[in-house]
């Protein structure tokens, strides 16, 4: 059985040959400590990857910008433009007009001091100029030997198929989008839908030449205390649209999708269900506790999960990783669920210490009776 087939059938609750050793990629700082500790052929830059030995091909490589064929996201011709530079932080405007502050330390989240989207219909004219579909710089200009090549492969695919918050939020930041379905619910809902076509749009002809293993959805609007927004207020401005997202993909013949959001996201979990989405991810459970095993008993088999192994075990050596996965098997053995760390690998793992985990996750899953 190949990858593919493999994924499917876990996601189909049918037997399958293993249970995939994957990750959700590492910060850039992890990369370069593992290259110093030997790991040979490591792109230094990006969130996916490296593939460590032992580890099943990456299921994330290509996703974000749809494996080169098309940009989905803003395009725009402005130059980014440095604003202010001290010894610790640099002051940039965006390509698309925010005003950050940046951290020369290392990787870590910009302060934002004006966002790109004035959450006003004026901001949103001059913002949605940058989501034009038909841009021909959307498209790859080798889209046929990307194709062909896709169609070759063997791994796990994705593509990043819709963000109708997470991106919005990026664009106008979360006070913002918190405050416009009050302040000007017609332009909250409008962006929605225009962002929803925008999706559709950018992906219908690479989903009509190539097949993929399921669709991405980032939204990311979840926090420790709960959800950004109501289930009242998915109801009534989000359902519709991924409803009809979710059908026009599934008409172009992809199975599954799933929905990334960090945090307690477990309210909005029926809201997701009822709207069709097949698969949740990460289950974070470093910080709130996620337990996949409560989520299936919870949820049911309507339920399928990736993610939910904590990552802040790993350091902790082989018996703490072992008692950690052990009572995962619960779920994995009921299939629906793949798991794997619930978001990027920070620095403080060793390469060591991750291989210890690679091998103990391949003995729990995949090696014992």
């Amino acid at each position: 059985m190949d990858l593919r087939s493999n994924f499917r059938a876990i996601m189909d609750y049918e037997p399958h040959d293993h249970m995939p050793v994957w990750y959700f990629g590492t910060w850039e700082e992890t990369k370069a400590r593992w290259s110093q500790e030997g790991l040979a052929g490591i792109a230094l830059t990006g969130d996916a990857g490296p593939d460590v030995p032992g580890m099943d091909a990456d299921w994330e490589l290509g996703m974000w910008d749809l494996h080169g064929l098309m940009n989905p996201g803003p395009i725009s011709r402005s130059p980014r433009e440095v604003l202010e530079e001290g010894e610790t932080h640099r002051v940039v405007r965006t390509e698309l007009g925010a005003v950050i502050k940046e951290s020369k330390a290392g990787a870590s989240i910009p302060q934002h001091l004006q966002e790109a989207l004035a959450p006003t219909r004026e901001g949103w004219v001059r913002f949605k100029q940058y989501l034009d579909p038909a841009d021909p710089a959307r498209r790859a200009p080798d889209w046929e030997e990307r194709v062909a090549a896709l169609n070759a492969r063997q791994r796990v695919t994705t593509i990043l198929g819709g963000s109708l918050y997470g991106w919005p939020r990026d664009w106008l930041g979360t006070e913002h989008i918190s405050l416009l379905c009050y302040d000007d619910p017609a332009l909250f809902e409008e962006i929605i839908d225009f962002t929803a076509n925008h999706f559709m749009h950018v992906c219908a002809p690479l989903l009509r030449e190539v097949s993929f293993d399921f669709v991405y959805f980032f939204e990311d609007c979840c926090g420790s205390s709960g959800p950004l927004f109501s289930p009242a207020t998915y109801r009534r401005y989000y359902a519709k649209y991924y409803r009809r997202m979710l059908d026009f993909y599934r008409g172009l013949g992809v199975k599954r999708i799933l929905i990334d959001s960090d945090g307690d996201m477990e309210p909005l979990i029926p809201c997701w269900l009822d709207s069709g989405f097949d698969i949740l991810f990460p289950i974070e459970v470093g910080t709130w506790r996620a337990d996949p095993v409560r989520l299936r008993r919870k949820f049911g088999k309507s339920l399928r999960m990736m993610g939910g192994v904590d990552k802040h075990i790993i350091p902790m050596g082989e018996q703490a990783i072992r008692e950690h996965l052990l009572p995962l098997r619960a779920v994995t053995d009921e299939g629906g669920f793949i798991p794997f760390p619930d978001h990027r690998i920070p620095p403080n793992c060793t390469l060591a210490q991750f291989e210890t985990y690679v091998r103990v996750f391949d003995e729990v899953f995949n090696s014992l009776p």
